[in-house]
């Protein structure tokens, strides 16, 4: 045991030095094993000199002793409980030194790829330089507000209710509806931008289109941002407009992009079929695209009529505009897409406005907004049953379906076995729905 001495040591004493105080101990023992230090030697009391008067003196207890005599008293006592204040202090350090061992570390999650987007917007904003996810999700706001802003003028009396939502995986969106207006029975301008985990079945059949999606990896992080629009008016001789351009992109864990393209394009369903509407806005969709490829156009007309089909009613939706998707690296370069998606878009108030400003104050009957409801309900079979943006929207985790389902009307109408007469204005418009028109 002696050879243990100097090594063996506990809260600042010797093993063998341990085991003597275990013993009874007296209390220059106690105080040396405390402190460390032997006890002072204790002083004899002397009384101090008064600093009052004997007058004063007088009047003083003489059993009582001066404060400071009795602080210095305390002190000669040494330490209250040394061998318990030992013992209390050993358990703790005992107890701490434990469970720094033997508790889990509690490591700090990464930030994910929306956390440090949304750092960096918030320290260097938007740039040409940022990556095409912030650049696209803030061009998409920004015309949102300027379609909005243009609409609520056509009705100041009823006002866009604006509910601006997030989602836990990262994004949010801004929904911008209008009901029972004066104009629109129902409006509605959404932006939507998604941070998500695409599983192995989504990975594999995306890579159909796009060759650059890695096959290797059993999930893949992905980024959605869009500008989704349908315009359902209150008078019938005014047709319903939907719009739609999108940005998609897959990414490693660090945030690089792996793999990505553009979609979208927007198309119009009139109820009553007026040649001018119709031509004026293919017109516009149409100088849009020629900016960038004289064979955008006539494609993506046809894709759109194509797209926008109802096979159990075998007929179209509406009159068309233009439709696309997957837009990628082997179509242009991401630059010249993203202008293009811009020119699309920018072209839909000057396509519309007038549109829409020639036939909401237009007069009507009951049978035309019959005829409406009845069309309406093509509408919502579309979009219900065939609409792929829907399908992904509501099949989204945490999806907002309030938003998704925007698109739907307030109010429309299915009629059993119901024909439209011969040679009336609601024929000729199921004439041309069977059989596409080339409208410039």
């Amino acid at each position: 045991m002696a050879a243990m001495r100097p090594c063996c040591r506990w809260a600042g004493c010797s093993l063998y030095q341990y085991k003597r105080i275990t013993s009874p101990l007296s209390s220059t023992q106690i105080h040396f094993f405390a402190t460390g230090k032997p006890p002072p030697k204790p002083r004899p009391y002397e009384p101090e000199k008064p600093l009052v008067s004997s007058r004063s003196k007088t009047s003083q207890d003489a059993t009582s002793l001066p404060s400071n005599s009795r602080s210095q008293q305390t002190k000669n006592q040494g330490v209250v409980a040394p061998y318990w204040r030992l013992s209390i202090g050993v358990v703790l350090i005992g107890s701490i030194v434990y469970s720094m061992f033997t508790s889990p570390l509690q490591l700090t999650e990464a930030p994910s790829i929306a956390d440090r987007d949304t750092i960096s917007k918030r320290e260097s904003g938007v740039t040409e330089k940022s990556p095409m996810r912030l650049r696209m999700e803030a061009f998409i706001k920004e015309k949102q507000n300027e379609i909005v802003a243009a609409l609520q003028e056509l009705d100041p009396s009823h006002k866009f209710r604006i509910d601006t939502w997030s989602r836990p995986a990262g994004g949010g969106g801004i929904s911008c509806v209008q009901q029972d207006g004066e104009v629109f029975e129902k409006a509605g301008v959404n932006t939507s931008i998604v941070y998500g985990t695409l599983p192995r079945p989504a990975i594999e059949k995306m890579r159909v289109n796009h060759k650059a999606i890695d096959p290797d990896v059993d999930s893949l992080e992905f980024f959605a941002a869009g500008l989704s629009l349908v315009l359902h008016p209150q008078n019938p001789n005014a047709p319903t407009v939907h719009l739609n351009y999108r940005y998609f992109e897959t990414m490693d864990r660090d945030g690089k992009c792996n793999a990505w393209w553009f979609g979208g394009g927007t198309d119009l369903t009139p109820s009553y079929l007026y040649d001018e509407d119709a031509i004026h806005f293919h017109k516009c969709i149409k100088d849009a695209c020629d900016k960038h490829d004289r064979g955008y156009y006539p494609r993506f007309k046809q894709w759109c009529d194509k797209y926008f089909y109802i096979p159990h009613r075998q007929e179209s939706r509406g009159v068309g505009g233009i439709f696309f998707d997957d837009l990628d690296v082997e179509e242009k370069d991401q630059e010249q897409l993203f202008s293009f998606v811009k020119d699309c878009l920018a072209s839909f108030l000057p396509g519309y406005l007038p549109i829409i400003t020639r036939r909401k104050d237009m007069p009507f009957e009951d049978r035309e907004k019959q005829w409406q409801q009845l069309r309406r309900g093509r509408y919502v079979e579309f979009n219900l049953v065939h609409d792929r943006g829907t399908s992904f929207g509501l099949n989204t985790p945490s999806a907002r379906v309030e938003s998704i389902l925007m698109s739907l009307p307030l109010t429309a109408r299915w009629m059993y076995m119901h024909e439209a007469e011969k040679g009336s204005r609601e024929e000729r418009i199921l004439t041309v729905l069977k059989r596409p028109v080339e409208w410039v």
